[in-house]
């Protein structure tokens, strides 16, 4: 009752130590039985949610979720897109990052949360939003370059049409992708051809 009450969005093994005043061994043993009964949900390695707050998470907060479950990374794609109003085709609980460890999907309950690796040259261009949740999202030119470069080496798939390319930075997408390669910067220009950006 005691880590219900607390409401957090997620709490680590030494939450429930101090929370519950016992030893770090314990909270281990503690948390590991709660999973176990279904009484705590577990995000990954020491760090642990309610399962009644996981079913209620609001958008930004699932970020954050992202952003925990692999580090370093940030929301990006047409995730990304879909958060700034410029892509219609985000499916519900699906939520896409960009890492730099490593290409894996995570699922826990109806959320699926997959990371696709980029070279760090490459990883930047996102910030925190601040907001009640903070986490780390890819500006949305940087959305679109990622977008672009992962679809030149035939790594993503886009419905294109559901872009609203209005919205987009044709130069500011040219500049990110300047230390991708050639073939990005090629599938870009062929999408400013087709969609007249």
């Amino acid at each position: 009752m005691e880590l219900y009450r607390n409401n957090k969005l997620y709490f680590s093994g030494k939450d429930i130590s101090d929370m519950l005043s016992i030893n770090a061994a314990s909270a281990k043993v503690t948390a590991s039985r709660y999973v176990k009964q279904g009484l705590l949900l577990r995000l990954k390695r020491d760090f642990y949610t309610t399962p009644g707050r996981f079913d209620n998470l609001i958008e930004e907060e699932a970020y954050t979720v992202a952003n925990i479950l692999q580090t370093p990374s940030y929301v990006s794609l047409v995730t990304a897109l879909s958060y700034y109003s410029i892509s219609t085709q985000q499916q519900r609980y699906y939520i896409e990052s960009i890492s730099l460890k490593r290409t894996m999907n995570i699922s826990i309950r109806e959320y699926s949360f997959t990371y696709t690796r980029l070279k760090r040259v490459l990883y930047s261009g996102f910030g925190i939003n601040r907001g009640k949740s903070g986490y780390f999202i890819a500006m949305p030119d940087k959305a679109m370059a990622d977008i672009a470069y992962l679809c030149s080496l035939g790594r993503y798939k886009c419905d294109f049409e559901a872009i609203d390319f209005g919205k987009i930075n044709k130069k500011s997408v040219f500049k990110f992708l300047e230390k991708s390669n050639k073939s990005a910067i090629q599938f870009w220009e062929m999408l400013c051809a087709n969609y007249r950006i």
